[in-house]
Parts: C-alpha cells; structure tokens; sequence
C-alpha cells in the first residue's frame, strides 16, 4: 500500500502528478456542468456570487491538463472559510490557503489522478482575471495558439515541477489580461 497523499514530499506528489496535455475536449464543458451543480449544491447557504469554469479547459480547441479548473466568488472572508469548510468535509482536498486565495483539488489519488480531476478555486468577487483571459482566448483563437504552443513548450521541461510551469507562464498570461480587462472593462 502507497504513501497517503498527505504523506508525500512536493517531489513525490510532482512524479505521481505529472504535468500533461493532452487534445481539447467537449467532454470538459459536461465535467464542468457537472461540478458545477454539485457545488451549487454544497455551497447553498453559502454567499456564492458566481461559478465559472476558468483555465485552459474552458478555451475552445487547444491542449490542456485534463484537469477542469472552476472558480467560485464570494462577496467576504467569513464565506470564504464557509466554502473552504464545506468543501474539506465532502471530501476535497485543500491545496493551497494563501492570500485571500483558497484552492481545492477533487481527483488526485495516492494511485494517481482518477477519471475526472477538479481544480477549485474560491475567490473575492472581482477576483477574477482568469475570466478575461479566458474569454479573450476564445474571441482572438490566435493568441489561444501561441498560449498551447508556449504550453507545448514548457510542458516536458516542467514536467515535473508544476511551480516552475506555471511561473513560466505568467508572463504570457499577465500581458493576454491586461489586454482582455482594456477590451472588456467592465464585463465583471
């Protein structure tokens, strides 16, 4: 029997969750709907102001971690914690607590990723660049080309070192939604 989750170094967590990217696929937008209504149901009594799917998943036709990402805002701190503790007791695991920020993951197992891996993020409402790059993404499909080339990349150098991967994408990612927040002020 392998190490419990909670056991592994951030090395050992790295190799057994490896970054991949595979083909885009219609697939996501139903794991979505699915998640979606399963935290709409969890968070009832919870302030929620909006559930989007968010990341590379939402962005039609390029590659991704087969991993749906979903963002959840909420209007103060105390429903933050609210959400993070209902969240914790059906059964997703916390990832990270930090600035105002809390992330969750549904899907990672001590074999491996299951069928279907979730990613969600709580947020202030307002905190939500990840909805302007990803609408811009999907109105300019050549800026979302040079977003999975860059992705194509950096995927075998960091294969194992999801920090580095996603450090290495800032850049990219910062300049698409300074011009995504110009073109859409407003839209949130």
């Amino acid at each position: 029997m392998g190490k419990e989750l909670s056991d592994m170094t951030l090395e050992e967590l790295w190799e057994l969750f490896p970054i991949f990217l595979v083909e885009h696929d219609e697939a996501w937008r139903q794991q979505y709907e699915e998640i979606e209504g399963r935290l709409n149901e969890l968070l009832s009594d919870c302030a929620v102001e909006r559930v989007s799917h968010i990341g590379s998943t939402a962005v039609d036709g390029i590659r991704a971690k087969d991993i749906v990402d979903v963002m959840v805002e909420l209007p103060s701190q105390s429903e933050l914690e609210k959400a993070a503790e209902r969240l914790e007791r059906s059964g997703f695991t916390m990832m990270s607590d930090e600035d105002e920020r809390i992330s969750f993951n549904l899907g990672y197992t001590k074999d491996g990723f299951a069928e279907k891996v979730y990613h969600v993020h709580l947020r202030h409402v307002g905190d939500n660049d990840e909805l302007y790059f990803r609408d811009y993404l999907n109105a300019h499909p050549q800026t979302a080309k040079e977003y999975e080339t860059l992705k194509l990349r950096l995927w075998k150098r960091f294969e194992h070192d999801r920090d580095a991967y996603t450090e290495a994408k800032t850049e990219f990612i910062k300049a698409v939604t300074a011009k995504a927040r110009e073109e859409y002020a407003g839209r949130y």
